[in-house]
């Protein structure tokens, strides 16, 4: 079956290419560019797992980690927080709120980030 992962991300150069990346390894990719859309496509969508953006017009990638936690429909989905807010209580806040794991951007090239996401679905 395939693996159908949802990629929350403002910033359209990462966004596509980390869905790109992803397609080709023969994931089917779903994409947001806010927190709302994000939100809505968690729960329409149901995808295996979330890579969330902190940093999004509208609501952020923590409120959107919260709400989906607190839904009991959708809280078993695994969400990786993918930010470039890297300070040591964003990455606490993040963990705390039920996210699998949390990669700075920076420090992360797209394979990297790929290799993470299939650790926590295997």
């Amino acid at each position: 079956m395939t693996k159908k992962v949802l990629i929350i991300e403002d910033d359209k150069f990462l966004r596509e290419l980390l869905g790109k990346k992803l397609s080709s390894l023969g994931y089917n990719v779903v994409l947001a560019v806010d927190g709302e859309e994000g939100l809505e496509k968690i729960k329409s969508e149901k995808p295996n797992i979330v890579l969330l953006d902190l940093i999004l017009p509208g609501i952020n990638g923590f409120e959107v980690l919260e709400k989906s936690k607190k839904d009991p429909t959708i809280n078993e989905i695994p969400i990786i927080i993918l930010s470039n807010l890297g300070q040591s209580e964003d990455i606490e806040r993040g963990l705390k709120l039920g996210a699998k794991d949390f990669l700075v951007k920076a420090h992360f090239t797209p394979q990297e980030i790929v290799n993470k996401l299939q650790a926590v679905l295997n």
